[in-house]
């Protein structure tokens, strides 16, 4: 909608596609690999990552309308344990087109946002200070795939 929307997502944009690519290159044998900062396979990181674009998406719009979840870090580590052993068997495939329907979501709701939204800030971690939806769309969305793409890098070597 606006400049600074446009920057957020296109930086998200790059990131997404830095990962799709990293994905795209993962052996069967790299897939199955158990990372050290996660304690996951890479195809369990992979697919947490793509399916966080959506659940950070909807954060991020929650907190541009002014609410906040205020979640506990307890809750957001029994999702993550919970989706880990759900999605233990995740394919390579499924994968990729999850990540590239969900980030090109994500990329939109951000488009979408005027600076009056991206300025909207709320509680979104118990305990944590408030986060504006800019900060959310600029570090978070972009700093999980970050954090987690690294991980993977670590594990597999590349």
């Amino acid at each position: 909608m606006g400049a600074r929307s446009e920057a957020l997502a296109k930086k998200f944009e790059g990131k997404a596609e830095e990962a799709t690519q990293a994905f795209e290159r993962l052996s069967e044998a790299d897939w199955r690999k158990t990372t050290a900062a996660e304690k996951w396979t890479v195809g369990v990181v992979a697919h947490h990552i793509a399916v966080s674009h959506e659940t950070l998406g909807n954060l991020i719009k929650a907190v541009a309308a002014g609410q906040g979840p205020n979640v506990p870090m307890d809750a957001i580590h029994a999702m993550n344990a919970k989706h880990a052993q759900e999605h233990a068997s995740c394919t390579k495939a499924e994968t990729i087109a999850l990540h590239r329907k969900n980030a090109a979501a994500a990329a939109t709701l951000v488009r979408g946002l005027d600076d009056s939204a991206l300025e909207q800030s709320a509680n979104v971690i118990a305990g944590m200070p408030p986060m504006s939806a800019g900060q959310l769309a600029g570090g978070l969305l972009v700093g999980h795939i970050d954090e987690h793409l690294k991980s993977i890098q670590a594990t597999v070597g590349g």
